[in-house]
């Protein structure tokens, strides 16, 4: 029965860090996008694709295909 509540306690509290952890990153990611494109309009966009859209645009090479790839993605996205 310890064992059990013990276990309960942990995934609580792990999951707990992952749910406050989440907006952090998305804000992150905002910022990495905003700092490249400024004219973003990012509010269409849930938490999970902002990350998404700023993970793409870090992995793109060159400062127009950066611009362009984001551009296009988050207006597919929206």
């Amino acid at each position: 029965m310890k064992t059990l509540i013990a276990s309960t306690l942990i995934a609580t509290a792990a999951l707990t860090g992952v749910a406050s952890a989440a907006p952090s990153a998305a804000a992150n990611a905002a910022r990495v996008i905003e700092a490249n494109v400024p004219n973003a309009d990012l509010s269409g966009l849930s938490d999970q694709q902002i990350v998404a859209v700023a993970h793409t645009l870090q992995q793109t090479e060159g400062a127009a295909k950066k611009i362009g790839v984001t551009e296009a993605l988050i207006q597919s996205l929206n």
